[in-house]
This record gives structure tokens, C-alpha cells and sequence, in this order.
């Protein structure tokens, strides 16, 4: 049976499956650009990239799906592997996009003296609440850890704005911890990264921490 044609968003116009001839071809490797850029940094990857990395990651995919011992010949794989790539584009979009893109004309100046919803407190400046959201999804869609981007959310938004302090606490799970290895069904990795009076200030913490706990 056809999977759906548009899956969570990131399924493109169909297109017939790359050649078997596209895995010989040499990987186009985007300039610049690591998980540790700053907030104005260049993107890493355009859409140009995506495109011509494509029939490289669909033979890839279709190299795994022999290695598991699976046709990707047969009724029902021939897609599979373009899928699978398509896919690992989307969830890894982070690298399109910079945070100067997302807060373009949405820095407001205000003149503001309370510490607002999510940890940050502001200096004459806030930012839209759903740019807030966007600079999360930006720096999550990359291959990332959860130290590391919990410190990155913070920066980007101290970086922007100026701001008195920032706090940034994360809770997640995660997959390698529940689907394998110790298998853990209920375990949560909980970090966070304080700028600021946040880190300063420990009444300013402790308001923080307890308003994300309530």
C-alpha cells in the first residue's frame, strides 16, 4: 500500500526514486555553519543543498535496507529510500534557517519590569512569544545533545535581545534510553542554562523555577 503523498509536512512532489548510479556520485558537504553558530551565523544548508544531496541520502537508505537484508527492489520499498531522506531533511531543517530569520521585525521595544513566560527578563525589549517557539524548533531540528542546545537557546535569545537574564531548563526523554540499551520507559533528562540574574540573583531563580514547576 502507497504511503500517504504529504507525512507530517515534509513529503515533496513525488518523484521516481534515484538510480542505483546516485550513490557513486560524490555528497555535496555545505560550508560553514556547525550547531555552535551564533544567531546571525550563515545557514549551513539551503534548499539548493537539499537537492542535490538528496539521490546520495536515498542511496544510503537503500544501502541500510540491504544490510538488513530487505529488497528495496519489492512492491512497497521502491520509495522507501527517497522517502527516508526527504524525511531526514525535514527533521534536520535547523540548519536552514538562522535566528536572525526568525526575529526579523518581531524585536518590540517595551517597557517591561517583570519576568515573562519562558525565562527571560527583559531590558526595554521583548520578543514576539511564538519567535520564542521558532528559535526551540531551530536549534532541535539539528543532531544535536540536550546540553548543548538548552545552552544554545539561551544564548540566541540573550544575543538578541540584551536582556537582563535568561533561563533555560529542558526536560525530555529520550529514544536511545526507552527503545534500547537500559530501556527506561519513564526516564527524563532534565537540564538547564542560566544567564544573567538568573544565574546571579537566586530569588530570580527560584521565582523561575518555581512558576515552570506550577
Amino acid at each position: 500500500m502507497e504511503a500517504a503523498r504529504s507525512c507530517n509536512g515534509y513529503a515533496r512532489q513525488e518523484k521516481p526514486p534515484p538510480s542505483a548510479s546516485a550513490g557513486t556520485e560524490k555528497p555535496r558537504v555545505p560550508h560553514g555553519g556547525g550547531s555552535g553558530d551564533g544567531w546571525r551565523g550563515e545557514r549551513p544548508r539551503s534548499e539548493e543543498d537539499n537537492e542535490l544531496s538528496l539521490p546520495s541520502l536515498a542511496a544510503a537508505y537503500t544501502t541500510i535496507l540491504r544490510s538488513l537484508g530487505e529488497d528495496p527492489e519489492r512492491q512497497g520499498l521502491l520509495k522507501t529510500p527517497w522517502r527516508a531522506a526527504t524525511a531526514m531533511q525535514f527533521f534536520t531543517k535547523g540548519y536552514q534557517e538562522t535566528i536572525s530569520d526568525v526575529l526579523n521585525d518581531a524585536i518590540f521595544d517595551e517597557d517591561h519590569d517583570e519576568m515573562v513566560h519562558i525565562g527571560y527578563l527583559p531590558n526595554k525589549q521583548v520578543l514576539g512569544l511564538s519567535k520564542l517557539a521558532r528559535i526551540v524548533e531551530i536549534y532541535s531540528r539539528r543532531l544535536q545533545v540536550q546540553e548543548r542546545l538548552t545552552k544554545q537557546i539561551a544564548i540566541a535569545i540573550t544575543e538578541a535581545l540584551q536582556p537582563a537574564g535568561v533561563g533555560v531548563v529542558i526536560e525530555a526523554t529520550h529514544m536511545c534510553m526507552v527503545m534500547r540499551g537500559v530501556q527506561k520507559m519513564n526516564s527524563k533528562t532534565v537540564t538547564s542554562t542560566m544567564l544573567g540574574v538568573f544565574r546571579e540573583d537566586p530569588k530570580t531563580r527560584e521565582e523561575f523555577l518555581t512558576l515552570i514547576r506550577s
